[in-house]
């Protein structure tokens, strides 16, 4: 599937200038996870609900650059609603195409705006950041 490198762009501006589901909460039945990058300033927190195997609901907030933040917005707005196993094969679509894997295109709605970031590699952890949080978010929910 080919994206216009210009919508590509937009899309990541739109989810950087506007981040959905950038907040956190104190709810204290969301499960959080904390991530740091090493290597630029991304530092975010990503909270999930996840009630009877459903993403009830997903945020995340921090200091992140473009991609971190526009990658993880998209990613809130994904994932939402769907159910444990929904999400985990999202998920793992997303790094297929993010490791030039092959991957359902159908999947990623507006993620394929990242299809090249494998290509940049000092980008691909801001591609990621928000997304290995939640995948650990949903490991240490199936372990509870």
């Amino acid at each position: 599937m080919e994206i216009d490198p210009t919508l590509m762009r937009e899309i990541i501006m739109d989810h950087y200038e506007y981040p959905r589901n950038h907040e956190l909460t104190n709810d204290g039945k969301y499960l959080s996870k904390h991530m740091d990058s090493e290597s630029c300033i991304d530092d975010i927190t990503v909270q999930a609900d996840i009630e009877n195997n459903v993403i009830k609901d997903v945020r995340f907030d921090g200091v992140a650059c473009t991609i971190s933040t526009a990658s993880t917005s998209i990613m809130t707005e994904l994932v939402k609603g769907k159910t444990i196993d929904q999400a985990k094969e999202i998920i793992d679509n997303y790094f297929a195409m993010i490791d030039d894997r092959p991957y359902d295109s159908d999947m990623m709605e507006e993620a394929i705006a990242f299809k090249n970031v494998g290509k940049q590699a000092n980008r691909i952890n801001c591609a990621t950041i928000g997304w290995k949080a939640l995948r650990d978010i949903i490991t240490e929910s199936e372990e509870k």
